[in-house]
């Protein structure tokens, strides 16, 4: 094939970062986004991409930008949505308040805030030890089986599900429009038109489904997230419907598609590295910290965005004010300037109390800290537990199980397994 110009010139071949650069957003290398990752570090802390935006990857200038109030988060939609109008934001991104500023940040995230309180979580303890035992059962019993299906999404959809008010009946559909909502968080450059579709059906499925569910609650209320919020939005001062709407749809997938995925690959993550199980199995008191530990090694939100709201200068780059940059958190959570070995696992890293490592990005930093970070946690940690104390065996089927297309909210599609028990 004739490479040549129209000048007679044969084009420059790209550098390597311009091939990492590549590589990171490829969806051929959703199962491993971290050697690309790390070529980029190695190569400089701010990088310009192929979206316009400057590209974060090392852990002090993203932690800077996710901790300070001098970046927003309110032009993520516009970033990487264009396709998207102001006027049909709402119906076909409905992320509440995950993309605003505040004082309306504060104001829905308050009233969220209820329901992920320390005590609230900790009543669901019963529930989800329960969940877990069943779903632990179900898997010993099967042998061999698809953990994603099986265990990493029943457990916590069915937590959200019932903290939000959806009923065990809706609790498919809400899966099936949860992964395409979350497939949507991608640059839309990314995506397919049948991925461009897929989205728009579900963020209006989801609305008018809320929008029934809203009105059987304001008849008969129950104990849940719903009616609670459809009563402030009654009052009139400080709900609209639209933020209803957004805000149920926001908690419910946010409420489950990351920690799916914080499942997933957590539990394969442990399967690749025996010893770390094994350390797990000799020491249970370690589980707290093995669940940020493969929040870092392993994040389910691989990145986000942010805007200058000032000129500045971050990483030897000037940003000027407006300017959007990326904060890619995998790229963070392994920087060696932040973590000793960070390429490995390490499930006692997190453990140390004397002199614990930096916090880990995988439920971001700042004003957008995750509000279901407790939630995630207990659940993952709890799942952990009920297989220890069974003396579960893991073994993965496949050395390559496939991953969703996912860029942003990254994770497993399916991973064979098989369970045993060793005692």
């Amino acid at each position: 094939m004739d490479t040549a110009t129209d000048s007679g010139e044969t084009p420059a071949e790209p550098s390597a970062t311009d091939v990492a650069m590549a590589d990171l957003f490829l969806p051929t290398h959703r199962a491993d986004p971290y050697t690309p990752a790390r070529k980029l570090r190695e190569a400089g802390p701010v990088h310009r991409t192929p979206l316009g935006l400057h590209l974060l990857t090392r852990y002090a200038e993203c932690a800077s930008v996710l901790q300070s109030n001098d970046w927003s988060h309110a032009d993520e939609a516009g970033q990487l949505h264009p396709s998207v109008s102001a006027e049909e934001a709402a119906e076909e991104l409905p992320t509440s308040f995950l993309w605003m500023d505040p004082p309306d940040h504060t104001r829905l995230r308050t009233l969220v805030s209820k329901a992920f309180t320390p005590r609230t979580v900790a009543a669901l303890r019963p529930r989800i030890e329960q969940l877990a035992t069943e779903l632990v059962d179900a898997a010993l019993k099967a042998g061999e089986f698809d953990l994603i299906d099986l265990i990493a999404y029943p457990l916590p959809l069915t937590v959200v599900c019932e903290l939000v008010g959806v009923p065990a009946a809706d609790h498919k559909a809400a899966q099936l429009w949860s992964q395409d909502l979350a497939r949507g968080f991608d640059p839309d450059v990314l995506m397919t038109p049948e991925a461009h579709a897929a989205r728009s059906t579900a963020s209006r499925e989801f609305m008018r489904y809320f929008r029934e569910l809203i009105d059987r609650r304001r008849a008969e209320p129950a104990d849940d997230l719903l009616s609670a919020l459809a009563a402030v939005e009654d009052r009139g001062d400080v709900l609209t419907e639209t933020e209803l709407l957004t805000t149920c749809v926001t908690t419910l997938v946010a409420g489950h598609e990351t920690t799916v995925n914080l499942v997933g690959s957590g539990l394969l993550a442990l399967m690749r590295n025996p010893d770390q199980m094994a350390l797990l199995r000799e020491h249970p008191e370690y589980v707290p910290s093995a669940v940020d530990e493969l929040l870092r090694y392993e994040p389910p939100v691989q990145l986000t965005t942010r805007s200058a709201k000032r000129p500045m200068t971050l990483g030897g780059q000037r940003i000027e004010e407006g300017e959007g940059v990326v904060v890619h958190i995998a790229a963070a959570n392994r920087d060696p300037e932040a973590y000793r070995a960070p390429e490995r696992l390490d499930v006692a890293r997190f453990h140390d109390r004397i002199a614990p490592p930096p916090r880990h990005l995988g439920f971001s930093l700042g004003i957008h800290y995750c509000l279901g970070a407790p939630l995630a946690m207990l659940e993952m940690e709890i799942l952990l537990h009920e297989l220890i104390r069974r003396g579960v065996t893991m073994e993965a089927l496949t050395d390559e199980p496939p991953y969703k297309p996912n860029l942003v909210v990254r994770g497993l599609s399916a991973l064979p397994v098989r369970f045993g028990a060793s005692s």
